[in-house]
């Protein structure tokens, strides 16, 4: 016999199913239902309806499910903050980001969305759209009054080495993709490491240099992948080709292939990101250069498209979901034990590989003069 739903019902704990019917009969469904009405309406006690409601065991499934059929009846919804204010947490993580255009960063909170999931907590969003410190205060305090337990912060863009932005003290926060350093718990994917098997790749190949479409100068990862591109060539005692800027849409891709195409010295590019590769594919398409017969390309993310671009796309694997999982299990142990928290700061790094398609191949005999025999006079 189920010892916790009598409630003082009776005094034997058994009721009729026929009282229970005849109570919830007279009661129509109103607004601010409290536990004492739905247990009034299922016939049992206050208790068995927080403990139906918080999802502990103890209850029989007929009970249950009396209950439930009286909280839809009356509109009751429980009361997550009283809850939360008991337990001492609200079980909601939240996630300040200053960009939702970039696939990387999208993919990193997916990747936090679904491991908050897994860990039994929500994610509350707020996107700033100028990365100020009084933008960055506004949203700690916005989310303050959300009720959350910790902060995750998708940083891409140069911000926390600035003199004149920080994140408010006090307040448990895991950093994403930021140079934030030992100031912070910063989760990142190796950007130099990834940057520099590119690189590798293509001069084991044996193109003599490499040429780079790199990100915005705002951007942490950009730079991170561009000083590896150039110390990847000194090291090897190679020459370091200009750089071409682009802003991680394929757009920019494509604007900087046409320029690149008309490099006859060109047979190999790293592009930051695989959305400016595609761009870059396109463009070298319209000027007669061949991938990869002609010029060498490779990208960095591995998106999901990468391996139906034509030809399949030579890249870089971000691990996203262990970004997401790493920062979730950061936060989450500070939350946990937040006297510890000093010992957690510094910066972990998600391993990149290389992904090999069909966009890289030896240069063509003869190298670069015979790379540009394509090229179509602008």
């Amino acid at each position: 016999m189920d010892t916790t739903d009598d409630g003082g019902s009776t005094p034997t704990g058994t009721r009729s199913s026929g009282s229970r019917t005849r109570r919830r009969t007279t009661t129509r469904p109103r607004q601010g239902a409290s536990m004492a009405d739905v247990a009034r309406v299922a016939g049992v006690s206050s208790q068995t309806v927080s403990r139906v409601s918080n999802g502990f065991p103890g209850v029989t499934e007929e009970t249950r499910r009396q209950v439930l059929a009286a909280m839809r009846e009356l509109g009751y919804r429980p009361n997550s903050a009283a809850r939360a204010l008991k337990r001492g947490e609200f079980r909601t993580l939240g996630v300040i980001t200053f960009s939702l255009s970039t696939m990387g960063n999208i993919r990193t909170l997916e990747a936090i969305a679904t491991s908050a999931a897994q860990q039994g907590y929500a994610v509350t969003l707020l996107p700033v759209a100028v990365p100020t410190q009084d933008e960055v205060n506004g949203a700690f305090s916005r989310l303050g009054e959300l009720a959350v337990d910790a902060v995750i912060v998708i940083m891409e863009i140069h911000l926390l080495d600035a003199a004149t932005v920080s994140l408010p003290p006090g307040v448990q926060v895991v950093v994403a993709d930021s140079d934030a350093g030992d100031r912070y718990t910063v989760v990142d994917t190796d950007q130099v490491g990834g940057a520099r098997d590119a690189v590798r790749h293509l001069l084991d190949l044996g193109h003599d240099t490499v040429w780079h479409l790199a990100g915005p100068e705002d951007s942490f990862a950009a730079q991170r992948r561009a000083n590896a591109w150039r110390t990847t060539l000194t090291d090897a005692g190679r020459g370091t080709p200009p750089l071409v800027r682009g802003d991680w849409s394929a757009e920019s891709g494509y604007r900087a292939g046409l320029r690149l195409a008309d490099q006859r010295d060109c047979t190999a590019v790293f592009a930051a990101n695989d959305q400016m590769a595609l761009g870059l594919l396109r463009a070298l398409h319209e000027r007669g250069r061949k991938v990869p017969e002609d010029i060498s390309v490779v990208g960095f993310d591995d998106i999901a498209e990468a391996a139906s671009f034509l030809p399949p796309l030579t890249t870089i694997h971000q691990d996203f979901a262990e970004v997401g999982r790493l920062c979730v299990e950061g936060v989450l142990s500070k939350i946990r034990r937040p006297a510890q928290d000093p010992a957690g700061q510094g910066t972990t790094l998600v391993p990149t590989r290389l992904v090999l398609r069909s966009s890289t191949a030896p240069p063509p005999p003869g190298g670069a003069a015979r790379a540009g025999r394509g090229v179509r006079p602008r």
